[in-house]
């Protein structure tokens, strides 16, 4: 079939965007491009580059997609990635995106830069000028789902190249969270800085720090402003919909379609919650019953889905009661795979700690991220490792 394409630069890649997709992965597999029975085509990428379905099992995606009939993959939960190994010495996405979302690419584990999906349609070149030898690619989708959601439609290769897929790592960590846990602001250059899409990167926030030190999978379930049972400037007690019914998605911003936890390609090994903020942000204040009922409730899915694994629940950094109530809940609960930590309010510093809108930028991210590894160290009996925190 012959397509117009159009391309689009952006720091040296070209960029594109995304639409919607289920996926699940299987063992070590490799495709070369010779053996792809799609047709060749001519791009604005490179000359005789041959494509290749999105959903081919040599790409491990991480996260919560779905998968069309057509085998294009769709997502918009912050931080979804996906890895795979190839040959050649370049490697294109074709992509849609209902809005305009940014990626952080990695080769070899090495910063390539960032690209940007948005429109319909566009290639986005994420390798090019490599050798032709194996490689592995790592693509993150650093903007949470307010951004949009993003549509992979295929893949292309130079001439004989293959994909190959990446070994998966045996450890696992779910981050249920808000702004803190999106990395909102994280690259922002002071406190006073206003919010842009562009200066939030999940990569810098206290999760994927967490992940990177303990060598996991992730999967961030994240919304900024959510609250457990209040939101951010709700001038409800109870917000029409928290993080306790929007952890249940497919897609952050889609209620209509719900994560099926049976045919889920991953089961975490422990979960964080690190919600409260959004709940005290202003006047009214929920009660501690109706605080501590939806976080029952957002503990029992968590139940369901994932079985009798540990779950750390984080105080945020604010003022009582949001400290209180995490912890009465907490101790309260009876189950005793429920651990309680906090996080003090002078954990990180009032100006160099900051980023946008005075969240916290890197170094804030990573000192939070070190006063949680030891508890996840004890829960999950993995030991601590003698490197960086980065």
């Amino acid at each position: 079939m012959n397509r117009s394409w159009r391309t689009i630069v952006d720091k040296a890649f070209l960029c594109g965007a995304a639409l919607g997709v289920i996926l699940v992965m299987a063992g070590s597999m490799s495709v070369r491009a010779a053996d792809v029975s799609e047709e060749k085509k001519q791009s604005d990428g490179l000359k005789n580059a041959v494509a290749f379905r999105a959903d081919i099992p040599q790409i491990r995606y991480v996260g919560r997609t779905m998968v069309s009939p057509e085998g294009a993959v769709s997502f918009d939960w912050s931080g979804t990635y996906f890895t795979v190994r190839f040959t050649g010495g370049y490697c294109a996405m074709r992509v849609s995106d209902t809005k305009k979302n940014y990626y952080n690419v990695f080769v070899d584990g090495e910063p390539q830069g960032v690209v940007t999906t948005f429109g319909q349609d566009s290639l986005v070149v994420l390798v090019s000028g490599f050798d032709r030898g194996e490689h592995e690619l790592r693509v993150q989708k650093r903007t949470e789902g307010e951004q949009g959601r993003t549509t992979i439609l295929g893949f292309e290769l130079a001439p004989r190249g293959q994909f190959i897929r990446s070994e998966k790592p045996t450890r696992h960590i779910e981050f249920i969270g808000n702004s803190l846990t999106c990395g909102f602001g994280t690259e922002g250059l002071s406190k006073d800085d206003p919010f842009k899409p562009e200066t939030e990167n999940c990569n810098l926030a206290f999760g994927c720090i967490i992940a990177r030190y303990f060598g996991t999978d992730y999967t961030l379930i994240a919304h900024s402003g959510q609250g457990v049972v209040r939101n951010w400037a709700d001038p409800k007690l109870a917000s029409d919909c928290s993080m306790k019914d929007r952890m249940l998605r497919t897609f952050d911003e889609d209620a209509a379609v719900t994560w099926d936890f049976a045919k889920s390609p991953y089961r975490p090994d422990i979960v964080v919650i690190n919600l409260g903020t959004n709940d005290f942000s202003t006047r009214p204040h929920p009660t501690y019953e109706l605080f501590a009922a939806a976080y029952g409730r957002i503990l029992a899915q968590i139940r369901t889905a994932y079985g009798d694994i540990p779950v750390l629940c984080v105080a945020p950094r604010v003022d009582d009661p949001a400290y209180m109530y995490v912890k009465a809940f907490c101790d309260g609960c009876g189950d005793e795979k429920v651990a309680f930590t906090s996080l003090h309010t002078d954990y990180c510093n009032g100006e160099s700690d900051l980023g946008s809108s005075y969240h916290p930028n890197y170094s804030g991210q990573r000192k939070m991220a070190m006063a949680l590894i030891p508890y996840i160290s004890t829960l999950t009996g993995w030991h601590l490792e003698d490197k960086v925190v980065k």
